[in-house]
């Protein structure tokens, strides 16, 4: 479903084979990040978790997408991926079975990411731990370079989001 109107008529499956409908997220804010375990920019994991713990209870939903699609940065099986992002960095925001992000095969999630958002490179996912953030709208897209750590999104989540209870 390539040709979505909404990131909400999207699904993925998580990394313990369960589909998953973007639509549970309806009218809130969405990260998704494609990510790798070998990978330079590895450690924003640590920086998404703090987004993910610092956000989630105001609306905010982290997913991340392992992909292996960039100088082999993503080698293990799903349940490996989940176990290094758990005990490496505590991570408990959902992950997604690996998926590809350019090419043939690319995941429609991504997709519909890349003809939403603007890069001065393209369309094309340049490397690993791309960030797209998407309005509550479902349909307005941010994207952001791997260079931008996570902390950096904090001002762009936060004009998202329902205020502080």
């Amino acid at each position: 479903m390539s040709d979505a109107g909404s990131i909400y008529d999207l699904e993925y499956t998580d990394n313990t084979g369960r589909t998953v409908s973007l639509a549970e997220f309806t009218g809130r804010p969405i990260l998704i990040v494609n990510t790798a375990s070998r990978c330079g920019f590895t450690p924003q994991y640590e920086g998404l978790q703090r987004l993910h713990e610092q956000f989630a209870d105001r609306g905010l939903a982290i997913v991340g997408f392992p992909c292996d699609q960039f100088a082999h940065q993503e080698p293990g099986d799903d349940a490996e991926i989940a176990a290094f992002c758990s005990t490496t960095y505590g991570v408990t925001f959902p992950l997604s079975t690996k998926v590809e992000v350019n090419g043939p095969r690319t995941h429609p999630v991504f997709t519909f990411l890349k003809r939403r958002s603007r890069s001065l490179l393209g369309s094309t996912v340049k490397w690993n731990f791309t960030k797209f953030l998407i309005s509550p709208d479902g349909q307005t897209v941010q994207r952001f370079s791997p260079n931008t750590r996570p902390d950096q999104l904090s001002t762009q989540i936060e004009s998202m989001l329902s205020p502080a209870a």
